[in-house]
């Protein structure tokens, strides 16, 4: 029902896997599902920025299904944002911060964001997805390169970027400058490059994602999700209510998503779904709503208490869900059973 899924998108905040790409998914899955610790540890952020750098963007190919933008050094900042990392911190975060310790950084000084990105690979047919990764920083390179020389990692070359493995995680790593740095397995990184050598369109030339970046990029945690990621996101979030005739008809009306996790004052996740016309807006709300209400009446203590701080309605042709709660009360969440099914 809605509120399973709606915890899922929630307190997961993994880019929304795409249908017919579950080879891929599982493949990175050990090491680009940063941002489901990173929506874990969310309610002892500090309110910060995470934005991306025209180069990362560059980087990033054109067809982008989910773009997922993390403020990667609050969580380090924050004492009680560790404690909680070592308490649910899944093993797919562990993989990915080792696979950056041996590529000779110091994880916890030298990133400031992580962002993942799902894409449609140039030529690809059908849903297939391919996922890259990109941290942003102070990268002292050039220590960075004696580590790999000492260890006599010899890169492989694209063109002018040396692209070097990250230990034995079967992902490659390429520094674009001393500020950014791109990862992922070689397919995914050699699209990337594409795009960022100008052989293939990139993210910057995605205007209507790019302008939708424009209103959530001030926030520490924000994704975008593009048509298909958006229906593929909806289905989950709906469980069971998207079976239903009214969602059969309405789902191919469903254009682009955004959401934005604020964590100054309590916890506040916010969901805007955008559709063509207000009557499509309203009878998605509708159906939230009304599969909301009958998981009311049979849920859990804790299921209750999500659902009283969820609000689903729509307002010019935006379908808005918002859960907001205090930090005593998304703490109760994180101990609960539901929470630890979601996040493991």
């Amino acid at each position: 029902m809605v509120t399973s899924g709606l915890w899922r998108a929630f307190l997961q905040c993994l880019p929304a896997c795409p249908e017919g790409s579950e080879v891929e998914m599982k493949n990175l899955a050990k090491y680009l599902s940063g941002g489901i610790a990173a929506l874990c540890l969310a309610s002892a952020l500090p309110a910060s920025a995470a934005q991306l750098s025209g180069d990362a963007r560059a980087a990033i190919p054109h067809d982008v299904q989910q773009l997922i933008v993390i403020d990667y050094r609050a969580m380090q900042n924050s004492p009680a944002a560790m404690q909680l990392k070592n308490k649910v911190m899944p093993p797919e975060l562990k993989g990915l911060e080792k696979a950056l310790q041996v590529s000779g950084m110091n994880d916890n000084h030298d990133v400031d964001e992580l962002a993942f990105a799902s894409f449609r690979p140039k030529g690809a047919t059908g849903d297939s997805t391919r996922i890259i990764g990109l941290a942003q920083g102070q990268f002292s390179v050039d220590d960075i390169m004696a580590n790999f020389k000492k260890k006599k990692i010899k890169p492989t070359v694209l063109r002018t970027n040396k692209i070097y493995p990250m230990g034995s995680s079967g992902m490659q790593v390429v520094f674009l400058n001393p500020t950014t740095m791109v990862f992922g397995q070689t397919d995914s990184l050699k699209q990337a490059l594409d795009s960022r050598d100008g052989l293939q369109s990139s993210f910057l030339t995605n205007n209507e994602m790019t302008d939708m970046m424009a209103s959530v990029q001030d926030q520490p945690l924000w994704s975008i999700l593009d048509q298909k990621g958006t229906q593929t996101m909806m289905r989950s979030l709906m469980g069971e209510a998207a079976q239903v005739g009214d969602y059969d008809t309405i789902k191919k009306r469903i254009l682009t998503s955004y959401y934005t996790m604020d964590f100054q004052n309590g916890v506040r996740f916010n969901l805007d779904v955008l559709t063509p016309d207000t009557f499509t807006a309203a009878t998605m709300a509708s159906l939230l709503n009304a599969a909301a209400l009958y998981k009311k009446m049979s849920g859990t203590d804790i299921e209750k208490q999500a659902i009283d701080g969820t609000k689903i309605d729509s307002s010019s042709g935006k379908l808005i869900v918002t859960y907001s709660s205090s930090d005593s009360q998304f703490a109760t969440l994180l101990q609960s059973s539901l929470f630890q099914s979601v996040v493991h």
